[in-house]
């Protein structure tokens, strides 16, 4: 996963792979027959990073740390998000993880549907999530200012005045972090699927 981190998944190959490796293309064939391999063989290790939920927890906290333990190895390999849900030969970590959280979920009271929502509503939160923030100009709070402000400079505020409102009075003030929404985001999903539960048990 170091090549596909330092230079993105397109410049993965199996001669990248050998070279960071320091090994033959040839010897890699011993272990994996092709690139898709390799990818599903990463994607594996990639849900094995993420961790397996607490069977006997409250659905609540299932949710909630398997979104946030999501999030944290999405930020850590870009390259991830596009491939999660796609590989056709899931490997055993993978398989383990939507088993477990299945489980604790149906040992937290949901049923089969409400897990299916579950599974839907918030992976494609954390994974929309994923991409917007790795696409911002910026990568934290220390570098809104400088990014922000190049945007929003006198001209732009003159023709957008609302925009570069928002930009001063919430952007740039200290302590914005972009990161911050998505416990927003992720509450306002828990809190639905809450009312959903007391009215479908």
């Amino acid at each position: 996963m170091v090549v596909a981190d330092r230079e993105g998944i397109d410049r993965l190959t199996l001669r990248a792979l050998a070279a960071e490796l320091r090994t033959s293309p040839m010897a890699i064939y011993h272990y994996l027959p092709d690139k898709e391999a390799i990818l599903d063989a990463m994607v594996d290790a990639v849900f094995d990073q993420i961790g397996l939920p607490q069977v006997g927890a409250p659905w609540r906290d299932v949710v909630a740390t398997r979104a946030q333990a999501l999030r944290a190895v999405l930020r850590a390999h870009p390259w991830a998000t596009a491939l999660m849900d796609s590989r056709t030969s899931p490997g055993p970590a993978t398989l383990l993880h939507h088993d477990r959280t299945i489980e604790a979920l149906s040992v937290a009271g949901l049923s089969r549907a409400t897990i299916g929502h579950v599974g839907a509503v918030v992976d494609a939160f954390v994974y929309g999530f994923a991409i917007q923030e790795a696409a911002l100009p910026f990568a934290g709070p220390e570098t809104v200012s400088e990014s922000v402000g190049a945007i929003i400079d006198a001209e732009v505020a003159g023709r957008y005045p609302h925009l570069s409102a928002f930009a001063a009075e919430h952007v740039l003030v200290d302590g914005y972090d972009f990161g911050d929404e998505f416990a927003f985001g992720l509450d306002l999903i828990l809190d639905g699927l809450e009312r959903h539960q007391a009215a479908h048990p």
